[in-house]
């Protein structure tokens, strides 16, 4: 493995961290949240900017980076945001124990939306634009931004990315994956700029619409209210939020075909037309099940079936009702959409659409193999062929996914939930989704769980973000062999 450059772009990526830490500080002033808090940043940020510009002195002897490189610059970059991002937490008293801290910050980083935190109301400003910004970056990826941002950083970037990026690939807009980054980034900050704009335009707060368009943009689900949108009661936002978190959950490749003027082919994406036909099944069986429940009202029904199957198939976690009162049948299908997830190449988490649409695939050629023996049948996505390698890869991260969500239930089971409340709670932290049902629904948190569960939902958290393997590569002991692969 380069080490050299390893901890090359780690130092980058601590002094971006640090750098990310101005605004809320400046927040954090102009609310006069209290010194306390203003301090809290400023040593984050300095301590953040001295360890990075050490590391970011390095001097490799080579720019040249493999798979392995790749993989445990993105393992190493996040497990180390996560802690340092918990800092301004810590070290304001704002928060209790060290590993509530880092539970809050993997949780925004990982845009997983889960919180620790009780009370929301009267939480320094600084802060809470914190948590908004931490599901923002992570969103994205932190490491894909610095490729946009670091062209010269000249290294084989598309191992970078392709360990960042979710889905099984993340594919390429342009010829140079730097100029990929950089048009990626471009179409989120403009939809959360739109966001953001729509927002003030139903009436919403400055800052409330800053840090729900953030937390959407990332679909992270952090909000500046305890119980979020239901908060505000205002159904214009609620609008908003819901077609920005679908829109954040689709593929941005299909936002630079439609660009680029290949609308039709962004269109017929199967990808796509799976996300919407199983929002729109859920939407209709969830409102039918649901209208008794709020005395026959059939349009308050829908509004919020609406939403709250946006927030969970995008994986963003907002609640604009709490659902754990709904009935079963809603629930099992809110649970669903939670393992399954968003499109690949969106901001959204879970298995992802395209995996379950090879899955689907699969069983279907394997049924006609058993029929037809002798029968040659090839997996088809959009028309391409879709090799036996990835089809591969798609059935070990299926397996790795579950094996997984039950190890977390066993251990989390330690402090004795109901099954339902375990199982929702590990899906919901694998699946980047945060608030889940039970003892941690929708309405409540993660606060009364014991620090074994929390450290090992913090790591199903990362592990779910990055998609399992660079977590689990970098404990593999070739990684740390000098010899190349």
């Amino acid at each position: 493995m380069n080490h050299k450059f390893v901890l090359k772009i780690l130092g980058y990526v601590l002094i971006f961290e640090g750098l990310a830490m101005v605004p809320p500080a400046l927040a954090s002033m102009y609310y006069s949240n209290g010194g306390d808090v203003v301090a809290a940043f400023a040593v984050s940020a300095a301590v953040l900017f001295v360890i990075g510009a050490v590391l970011a002195r390095q001097k490799p002897k080579t720019a040249a980076i493999y798979s392995k490189d790749g993989f445990a610059i993105v393992a190493f970059s996040w497990i180390s945001i996560s802690l340092f991002g918990a800092l301004p937490f810590y070290l304001s008293g704002k928060v209790g124990s060290l590993v509530d801290c880092v539970f809050e910050s993997a949780s925004g980083f990982t845009t997983t939306g889960a919180t620790i935190l009780t009370e929301l109301s009267g939480f320094p400003e600084g802060l809470v634009l914190w948590r908004g910004l931490m599901n923002w970056l992570g969103g994205m990826g932190v490491l894909v931004l610095l490729v946009a941002v670091l062209p010269s950083m000249g290294a084989r970037t598309s191992h970078i990315v392709k360990a960042e990026a979710p889905g099984p690939s993340m594919g390429r807009f342009l010829p140079k994956m730097s100029d990929t980054a950089k048009m990626t980034y471009l179409i989120y900050v403009s939809l959360t700029a739109v966001m953001l704009i729509c927002l003030l335009v139903t009436g919403m707060p400055m800052f409330d619409s800053l840090v729900h368009s953030l937390s959407t943009a990332g679909t992270g689900g952090f909000s500046s209210l305890n119980h979020g949108l239901s908060g505000y009661a205002n159904p214009a936002a609620e609008v908003v939020v819901t077609v920005f978190m679908l829109l954040f959950g689709v593929n941005f490749m299909l936002y630079y075909m439609t660009l680029t003027g290949n609308v039709k082919r962004a269109l017929k994406s199967e990808e796509l037309r799976l996300y919407l036909l199983l929002f729109a099944g859920a939407v209709a069986i969830i409102t039918v099940d649901i209208t008794s429940f709020y005395s026959g009202n059939f349009l308050v029904a829908l509004r919020l079936s609406v939403f709250q199957t946006a927030s969970v198939i995008s994986t963003t976690g907002f609640a604009s009702a709490n659902y754990d009162l709904w009935p079963d049948l809603s629930k099992m299908i809110l649970l669903v959409l939670m393992l399954v997830g968003s499109c690949a190449n969106s901001t959204g988490g879970a298995v992802k659409q395209i995996r379950v649409l090879i899955l689907i695939k699969s069983v279907r050629n394997h049924i006609k193999h058993i029929v037809h023996p002798r029968a040659v049948s090839q997996i088809t996505i959009d028309g391409k062929n879709v090799d036996d390698g990835t089809v591969r890869e798609v059935q070990i991260f299926f397996f790795a996914y579950v094996f997984i969500l039950f190890v977390t239930c066993l251990i989390i089971s330690f402090d004795s939930m109901d099954i339902f409340s375990t199982f929702s709670a590990a899906v919901a932290s694998i699946s980047n989704i945060g608030p889940s049902f039970g003892q941690v629904g929708p309405m409540l948190n993660y606060s009364a769980l014991t620090a074994l569960s929390k450290i090992t939902l913090t790591i199903c958290m990362l592990l779910g973000r990055l998609e399992i393997f660079p977590l689990i590569v970098i404990l593999a002991p070739s990684v740390w062999s000098k010899k190349s692969l």
